[in-house]
């Protein structure tokens, strides 16, 4: 009877368990089918998680858009550079006697402080908090960023165990102190992101900020790419191109004028502004003092051209004339009293430059070029009246801002409350306005009449597409006077500069009529009441036109408190400046000076000006003792005997000692570009569609791609350039170490005490 009883108890254990595990199993499958058809565990894609294990993903850096000028020259962009690494994980070496890490954190920071400019107080400190943390490496702080490969060299001389470099890229401004105020600078912040911060490059930092794309792919847990990796690829965006209507060439010639005349006369401060007035085109502009934006020793961060408006002097008087001049008051042969003028009788007279003696009673046309301030006064006050005279100034754009596509551009102070005011306004005095209004304005004077809004920015370029995004056109803002008001304001401005009585006989340029109006302006007294008092305390300045009958440039310089000689004039600095950048520019311009013909048989013979031919299908060597008959230096790309390509084209104006690039027929050959400067290096890369890495300034003491080889389309062409002062010893440097690196390869092989060399 017990046994049965035991049966039953066992069967229905087994009918539990058979339950159990049949529940279990509907659940299993349950689940597998579910997730099955959702794809989904506990909410998540399961899908989405293993993409996630198994996929990588690499960057591909996209490039800062580059500044150009009006010709196609880079004047910004993005170059190559050097981060400082300090390896400091022991495992590294596996050679005590050639440590890979660093050993000594305190020497190290000691010998590296003086070359990364930091102290060594900070550099131990970053050493030493990533030896406690266990770090692989760590950078050594802003001074480690952005390093030249001469400080590169420097620090890799003193053999440091552990210290490496990255490849890194900065801003570079390849012409140094050129247009600083109108460019601004770029540079990395605290995320290594390059960022404008000052002109144009944060003004336009949004369209100049690149994008990286990325690369992604399937990879084992061992981080190996699959064979069917299912790469997907994100292209970057480069930032936006922009072109700028600024001249490298008149830039150029602005820049060393300045820098003269800061050296000889020392003054407070210098502007200079180039415009095209027939388009508003600012085609060049500079201030001292300026910056290097590469090194940003920055002392002074306004442009004043811009940013500053005040008191501009005698110049102002050629706005007056053309008011009373259209409004039909102004007769040039007409007699008044010079010396002094009374605007009422409770009021100081107005007096003339000359200690208020004046010349006598002369003709209007004689007072302007004399630059008689009770000349323009009468005009003012009597012949046109003050309320007709300000409606004339609104009409030429002192009222208001100009608009220019530069930051921080400053409103006028009108000052009118009092009739004496208004009528010193006139010639200059109380009032205060920017130099960019007077350049507006003077485009009408020098345009028949219409006047041309500046701008600076030429085009924006998509950086990955090259289409044009945004273009500046030549706008007229307005038409305050007629042609004909226009070219008799041109004839008796130009008498200011070729008559015996006229104030700018120091501005005549051999060649080329000039016209124009010189101008000294009293400073206010920032410490008081007043102006200030003595020799050469004074804002100089002159705005010519040229050629006078139909300019094609208007030049505006202004010189602020030089010191000048108890000899010495105003004009002095002036002179020193306007008269080289406005016949230099000219010429740059393609616009011939007035000579005879056996000046122009001269002119010919000695011109540093070369029209280039059309040498394709030429040989060589003809080809070679041409170009050298005129002073050019050939460059023979390849190896055959005629020619199928030349760099600058046919047509071209090239200047004395510029290089000419001759591609033969056949296969491309690599010159030897040693001792090369940056700018022919970048116009040999334009010309034969080759990349170019290009670390720092200077001139080439290395290239990656040896004389001799061939040089295909769209290889990658790496050059290491030096200053002037140091190539001569850089280049032998180079030679040296290629031959101890032979030397080392013939007699020992492969050596462990190689340089790190950078990584992309």
């Amino acid at each position: 009877m017990k046994m049965p009883k035991k049966n039953n108890n066992i069967s229905t254990g087994a009918a539990i368990l058979i339950v159990i595990f049949a529940l279990l199993f509907f659940v299993l499958t349950g689940r597998f089918f579910y997730i099955q058809a959702t794809g989904k565990a506990e909410g998540q894609a399961l899908a989405e998680i293993a993409q996630k294990k198994y996929t990588r993903e690499t960057t591909i850096e996209g490039q800062r858009g580059t500044i150009y000028d009006r010709n196609g020259e880079a004047i910004a962009h993005d170059t190559g550079a050097y981060t400082v690494v300090a390896i400091l994980d022991p495992d590294q070496t596996k050679d005590k006697d050639k440590p890979k890490h660093v050993v000594d954190t305190e020497k190290t920071a000691k010998e590296l402080a003086p070359l990364l400019n930091m102290k060594e107080e900070e550099l131990q400190s970053l050493l030493d908090k990533g030896v406690k943390k266990g770090s692989f490496q760590v950078e050594l702080g802003p001074g480690g960023r952005d390093i030249n490969n001469t400080t590169k060299q420097k620090i890799e001389k003193l053999n440091l165990p552990g210290i490496t470099f990255l490849r890194d890229a900065k801003r570079f401004y390849p012409n140094g102190v050129f247009a600083s105020h109108i460019l601004g600078y770029a540079q990395k912040n605290d995320e290594g992101k390059i960022v404008g911060k000052m002109g144009i490059e944060q003004v336009y930092d949004k369209q100049l900020t690149e994008e990286d794309g990325k690369v992604l792919y399937q990879a084992g847990q061992n981080g190996i790419k699959l064979p069917d990796p299912k790469e997907s690829i994100v292209p970057p965006k480069n930032g936006d191109n922009i072109y700028l209507t600024l001249d490298e060439k008149i830039q150029t010639f602005v820049e060393d004028a300045l820098t003269n005349a800061q050296k000889e006369y020392d003054p407070d401060n210098i502007m200079a502004v180039v415009a095209n007035p027939k388009t508003g085109e600012i085609l060049a502009m500079s201030t001292r003092p300026t910056f290097n934006p590469n090194v940003r020793d920055i002392t002074n961060y306004r442009n004043p051209i811009i940013e500053d408006s005040f008191e501009l002097g005698s110049t102002m008087k050629i706005f007056t004339l053309a008011a009373a001049i259209e409004e039909g008051v102004y007769n040039g042969e007409d007699i008044y009293q010079s010396g002094a003028y009374k605007v009422s009788e409770k009021d100081a007279p107005i007096r003339d430059h000359n200690g208020g003696n004046g010349w006598g009673p002369i003709t209007f046309n004689e007072g302007i070029r004399r630059s008689s301030n009770v000349a323009i006064a009468i005009l003012a006050n009597e012949k046109l009246g003050t309320e007709t005279l300000f409606n004339y100034l609104k009409d030429f754009g002192f009222m208001k801002k100009t608009g220019i596509d530069l930051p921080g551009e400053a409103s006028s102070k009108l000052i009118s409350k009092y009739p004496r005011d208004r009528v010193t306004t006139a010639f200059g005095q109380g009032s205060a306005f920017t130099p960019i209004q007077q350049i507006q304005a003077a485009t009408a004077i020098a345009n028949d009449g219409k006047m041309m809004k500046p701008y600076v920015i030429e085009k924006v370029v998509d950086g990955t597409t090259n289409k044009v995004k945004k273009e500046t056109k030549p706008e007229v803002v307005g038409k305050p006077i007629s042609k004909e008001t226009a070219d008799e304001v041109l004839d008796i401005l130009e008498s200011v500069v070729s008559e015996d009585d006229g104030t700018g006989k120091a501005y005549a340029i051999e060649g080329y009529d000039v016209a124009g109006k010189t101008g000294t302006a009293q400073i206010p007294n920032p410490n008081g009441g007043g102006y200030l008092r003595g020799y050469g305390k004074n804002l100089f300045s002159f705005i010519g036109f040229a050629p006078a009958k139909d300019p094609e440039l208007v030049v505006y310089v202004a010189v602020q408190n030089p010191k000048l000689t108890p000899q010495e004039s105003g004009s002095a600095p002036i002179s020193m400046i306007f008269n080289p950048v406005m016949k230099n520019s000219l010429q740059a311009l393609g616009v011939k000076p007035k000579e005879t013909d056996e000046e122009k048989q001269k002119q010919k013979s000695t011109s540093s000006e070369i029209k280039l031919d059309n040498y394709e299908g030429k040989s060589i060597s003809d080809v070679t003792k041409e170009l050298e008959a005129k002073g050019l230096k050939p460059v023979i790309v390849g190896e055959a005997k005629s020619i199928n390509d030349q760099f600058p084209k046919a047509d071209h104006t090239v200047i004395s000692g510029e290089k000419v690039f001759l591609q033969t027929t056949g296969t491309p050959t690599m010159p030897n570009i040693i001792g090369w400067s940056h700018r022919d290096v970048i116009r040999f890369t334009e010309f034969m569609n080759v990349k170019v890495s290009a670390l720092d300034s200077g001139f080439v003491v290395t290239q990656s791609i040896k004389p001799g080889k061939a040089v295909k389309e769209g290889s990658y062409l790496v050059v290491e350039l030096e200053p002037p002062e140091s190539l001569s010893e850089a280049v032998e440097a180079k030679e040296k170490l290629k031959e101890e690196e032979v030397q080392s390869e013939e007699g020992q092989g492969d050596s462990d005490e190689k340089p790190a060399e950078p990584t992309d």
